[in-house]
């Protein structure tokens, strides 16, 4: 997922807006009924979500006496400014983008670091020379802009290349078009959705669709300049309510639950995303499914959502040092105030752990997906 193309208009529409009680007793109103919750998605309805389409589907959040309401997301919303007005309890984000409104006001907390891993590739047709940042020099280089760039100007500088001097870097559309036509020598890709498009595309040399031959992969976590992604944010002010730490914890639990179920199921997952109303066909988002898997287990030290917080630092540190085309960082300084807390996910792995899930998947092993011509 993207970070919104608006990012400096979602900077400046940004408002600033104990021990929980870790019971398994549903928050129900006074009246016994579910407790609305309200989640801001950061995209549109698509297996990176999947957890929580999950967790509303199987009854998870209903378990913990809340009632979830999924806010599709899409190019012009973003979910952190959602989250910060009021307008939403919860949010999903990446962690460079929450931490740059945060900067600007944003009272929000990173209390579950769902997705453990990166997954931002560069990728380039195998028969370029490009195999890693080195090999950029010289190149026109794709990239969305808006803050997604960030894994790949920090790649780009630690292989001793400036970015705004060494490649020339195109503006790239949410797609793979640029590459395929071969405008560009190395185009932004996500694991899970952008680099399946490749895949999904037919060779008009063969008659046969593209293959994983037909391309390189430079991967940020290989190249050291990984940032962390999604994750759930909560409202900082809220946090001293003991009404809303035990709110979150349940939420948590839930979504622990629901990502679970996803690992173990994905066939499944991908049935409940599709019939969502996503846009994309069911063997994309079996991929995208799979893909997402491997991003979220197996799980960080302590359980999914656990913020590592070596993967942590090296996310503020490439904020705060990278510069993009313009000159410009993610983030100025260091995050302050309660930027992120492990205490709500340790309470909420505990109560799933007591349910019998399994928090860590060690045992995890991605499926082999075949994609057919356009993700159908």
């Amino acid at each position: 997922m993207k970070l919104s193309r608006i990012f400096l208009a979602s900077v400046l529409a940004l408002t600033a807006c104990g021990t929980a009680d870790t019971a398994t007793t549903p928050a129900t109103g006074a009246s016994g009924a579910l407790t609305p919750i309200k989640l801001q998605l950061q995209w549109f309805y698509q297996a990176q979500f999947a957890g929580y389409i999950a967790a509303v589907d199987q009854g998870f959040y209903a378990e913990q006496g809340l009632d979830v309401t999924l806010l599709e997301g899409g190019v012009d919303i973003v979910p952190q400014t959602v989250l910060a007005q009021g307008k939403a309890d919860y949010a999903v984000a990446w962690v460079p983008k929450a931490l740059a409104s945060r900067e600007q006001g944003a009272g929000i907390t990173d209390v579950g670091q769902i997705f453990a891993r990166s997954g931002t590739y560069q990728v380039a047709w195998k028969d370029s020379g490009i195999a890693k940042a080195a090999d950029l020099k010289g190149k026109k280089v794709g990239n969305w802009g808006f803050g997604n760039e960030f894994e790949l100007f920090a790649g780009m500088t630690k292989a001793g290349l400036d970015p705004g001097k060494d490649v020339t870097l195109v503006q790239q559309q949410f797609d793979m078009q640029a590459l395929l036509k071969k405008e560009i020598d190395a185009a932004q890709a996500m694991s899970y959705n952008e680099y399946a498009q490749l895949l999904e595309a037919m060779n008009p040399a063969t008659g046969k669709l593209y293959t994983a031959d037909d391309f390189a992969i430079i991967d940020w976590k290989t190249e050291g300049s990984s940032m962390l992604q999604d994750a759930v944010w909560a409202n900082t002010e809220k946090l001293n309510d003991p009404a809303y730490q035990q709110q979150t914890v349940k939420f948590l639990t839930a979504t622990i639950k629901g990502w679970a179920f996803c690992r173990d199921n994905a066939e499944k997952c991908r049935d409940l995303v599709v019939a969502k109303g996503s846009k994309l066909g069911r063997s994309h988002q079996l991929w995208q499914m799979n893909e997402v898997n491997k991003l979220v287990w197996p799980a960080a030290a302590g359980g999914v959502g656990t913020v590592d917080e070596a993967a942590w630092k090296q996310t503020v540190d490439i904020s705060m040092t990278t510069r993009n085309q313009t000159g410009d960082t993610v983030l100025t300084k260091s995050p302050e105030g309660l930027a992120y807390t492990n205490d709500y996910i340790k309470q909420a792995i505990e109560q799933a752990e007591a349910a019998g899930v399994d928090v860590e998947g060690s045992g995890f092993q991605p499926a082999t997906v075949t994609l057919t011509e356009g993700g159908a």
